[in-house]
């Protein structure tokens, strides 16, 4: 099945990229706070064709990170845990709780403040870590739980990119109607090659790089242009036949082990001044982290409760509310994400710096206690009642 074999090597490239991303962060951190710290800055500012290193990792290689998250969500929606609406009952009203929760935490603590517009920092979950850190407890964890985990997670990353396109235009350019009316125009016609089956990459690979193009200059986020181009590629059923399924093997290990280890070398390249965290602001301080460490799995497990409840789906077999909590503390891992989106969010370098820095710190806190709590959780002996 087309299905079982690509979340096979999802997961795999996942845990793995996860910790490769857990290295590249705390190298980074080290090389930021160390004597090579100015040396270390000239290479994400190094000019490429007048733009940062950093700026085309971010607005370009990124783009490419959507396009398989993307890939990844037409699967889902195709044969995967999104192809029924009781299969995608469950993952979808777990993600809606773990974006509303964490971004009205986020509301409460920093309303009529100049922070507030960071609401979306604590509404991600970033996949690679998330999924590291539940393959870390090896054998004990039912297959059902890693599903759970991936499909929430996935819905979670469209939830952002809609966050994304409609809250955090790209601060560095007006919206231009013209260029986005292109890039739609060239969207419909990639559309239009699909509906006339036409199976060559080639035409596809163009026009997406067109799309991307004339999208990072409407004043959209270019990154949205990865999604939108990856539902344009043909699915089938038969992973042979399946030139999406072919790109998301391609795709895999460069993301999890070249672009993703790039983004956190370049966006985690954090000083930390003296007196550590007693300078920040208390309200973006206590709303990311509050929002990421807490929101999160409450608001993940409240919204499974009420839709399992509500008798509008069921829990998987080997899931209980228990170990819903669990994987919802680890869904307060928002690292690549949430720094992401903390950059669109704010134009003061200062609220930047202390947004990741605060992000690495949530992100660590609910990795240990997820960790923590879910061995606890998951015994060897499988008892799956509350």
């Amino acid at each position: 099945m087309i299905s079982s074999k690509l979340f096979s090597s999802f997961f795999q490239s996942q845990t793995s990229g996860g910790i490769v991303l857990i290295f590249c962060t705390a190298l980074s951190l080290i090389l930021a706070n160390s004597p090579v710290a100015a040396s270390y800055d000239a290479i994400w500012n190094f000019d490429v064709f007048g733009h940062s290193f950093a700026h085309w990792i971010n607005d370009g290689l990124m783009a490419i990170f959507f396009f398989l998250i993307g890939l990844e969500l037409k699967r889902e929606i195709f044969v995967g845990e999104l192809s029924s609406a009781k299969k995608a009952i469950l993952p979808v009203f777990a993600a809606l709780g773990g974006m509303l929760v964490p971004a009205f935490i986020f509301f409460l603590t920093n309303k009529g403040t100049d922070t507030i517009s960071g609401f979306g920092i604590p509404m991600a979950t970033d996949i690679a870590f998330a999924v590291a850190i539940l393959t870390m407890l090896g054998k004990r964890v039912p297959m059902s739980l890693k599903v759970f985990l991936t499909a929430l997670a996935v819905i979670d990353d469209l939830g952002a990119i809609i966050v994304i396109a409609i809250f955090y235009p790209n601060p560095e350019l007006p919206f231009d109607i013209s260029q986005f009316g292109i890039s739609i125009g060239i969207l419909a016609g990639l559309f239009a090659l699909n509906k006339l089956k036409v199976k060559s990459m080639i035409p596809y690979i163009i026009g997406g790089i067109a799309v991307w193009w004339f999208m990072l200059h409407s004043g959209i986020h270019a990154t949205i242009a990865g999604v939108l181009v990856a539902f344009t590629i043909p699915f089938d059923k038969i992973e042979s036949k399946s030139m999406s399924a072919k790109l998301e093997h391609i795709l895999h290990l460069p993301v999890a082990f070249i672009i993703l280890p790039l983004f956190a070398l370049a966006n985690t390249a954090i000083t930390i001044e003296g007196g550590g965290l007693a300078h920040f602001s208390i309200p973006l301080a206590s709303g990311i982290f509050l929002g990421l460490v807490l929101g999160k799995p409450i608001g993940i497990t409240l919204f499974t409760f009420i839709a399992v409840k509500l008798g509008l789906s069921d829990l998987p077999t080997a899931v209980n509310f228990k170990r819903v909590f669990g994987v919802g503390i680890l869904g307060g891992i928002g690292f690549t994400m949430s720094i992401f989106v903390s950059m669109l969010a704010f134009s003061d370098p200062s609220y930047i710096n202390e947004a990741k820095l605060m992000i690495l710190v949530a992100s660590v806190t609910a990795a240990v206690a997820g960790f923590m709590i879910l061995k606890v959780l998951l015994t060897t002996k499988q008892d799956y009642t509350d």
